[in-house]
């Protein structure tokens, strides 16, 4: 066997046993614990080769070598092959996916799912579809620069935001806009009212061009707070078991998770390679979640919207991304067969 390939050998060994000990590996125990072939002093001289390449790196305190986010990047791609669930794994899925309920508890208990078979946080992209329609709105002046736009759904829903107007309002004007509006969104769905609210600008008089975009600003915000997305997850806990593979500690990666819109733009960014996942490890995240990795794939129609697993760098990389790749497939092919 060339160096190279027995370096990459050892930096295996070196990921596969501190992600299982959570110690730092020395060479002797890389020597005792796998057939490598080779003696204890070439093993001692590839990682200080892996370690000159920035692949290992030696904790203060050890003799022993940890691999850096460089060191498992070299890790993942090497993965040619995601190996299938075992058979107990398939089983708990189909169990677990294959309950009745509706969609919302169908998501539900993916995430439940996709967080027990690998043990760390597990986040799932969750289309936001709202099917209510616009029944009533409500424009008022409530003082000469201050206006009120009120939404009504057919779910008895109701929205409402107060804002600041450059323009005077004249009750006339504003009762006309009303009017016009209503025209044009009335029985829409949220997701359908962006067309709606361009027809009716288009109908708006030159006086009171600035006014109506005033209220269509307002109510594009409140449909589009009905159209976001969502992130659902489950095995937050797991993320406490994990306290001492987090520099610091793992209040940053908890205020990650809870912003919704940090973790969407994540998902959202993350491109699947030819294994269909997307691996982001360490340092390729950027902010809070520098820390952490992240394994994403994509499920559903057009594999849009993605779930995955949220956790340390040092983690069972091979074992994550079965599970993750194994559940959005699973997800997928359960989503397609619905009505």
């Amino acid at each position: 066997m060339g160096e190279q390939p027995r370096r990459m050998q050892v930096l295996q060994a070196i990921v596969e046993d501190y992600v299982s000990s959570r110690e730092p590996v020395g060479s002797k125990a890389l020597v005792d614990r796998h057939e490598l072939g080779v003696s204890s002093a070439t093993v001692r001289n590839d990682m200080a080769a892996l370690e000159e390449e920035g692949l290992i790196v030696a904790p203060h305190t050890s003799s022993g070598r940890i691999p850096t986010d460089k060191g498992y990047r070299l890790f993942v791609d090497q993965i040619s092959e995601v190996k299938p669930l075992s058979a107990a794994e398939k089983r708990a899925v189909q169990t677990l996916l294959d309950a009745t309920g509706d969609f919302n508890e169908m998501m539900a208990r993916t995430v439940r799912a996709l967080a027990q078979l690998t043990n760390q946080v597990a986040v799932l992209q969750y289309p936001h579809v709202d099917s209510s329609t616009i029944r009533h709105l409500e424009f008022v002046s409530l003082a000469p620069h201050r206006a009120l736009v009120v939404v009504i759904l057919s779910s008895g829903q109701v929205d409402q935001r107060a804002f600041h107007v450059e323009a005077e309002a004249p009750e006339a004007s504003v009762a006309a806009l009303k009017q016009l509006f209503l025209r044009y969104l009335d029985g829409l769905t949220p997701a359908q009212a962006a067309a709606g609210l361009q027809l009716a600008l288009a109908e708006v008089p030159a006086e009171d061009r600035a006014l109506a975009l005033g209220f269509a600003a307002q109510l594009d915000q409140v449909f589009a707070a009905r159209r976001e997305d969502r992130i659902i997850m489950a095995g937050t806990a797991n993320l406490a078991r994990s306290t001492g593979d987090f520099p610091l500690s793992i209040g940053p990666i908890l205020e990650a998770l809870e912003e919704q819109v940090v973790l969407l733009r994540l998902l959202t960014e993350m491109e699947q390679d030819v294994r269909g996942l997307s691996v982001r490890i360490g340092s390729e995240n950027s902010g809070s979640l520098a820390e952490a990795s992240v394994i994403a794939a994509g499920y559903g129609p057009g594999a849009g919207a993605k779930l995955g697993v949220v956790g340390p760098t040092r983690m069972d990389y091979p074992g994550t991304m079965t599970a993750v790749r194994a559940v959005a497939r699973y997800l997928s092919r359960i989503l397609s067969q619905q009505p």
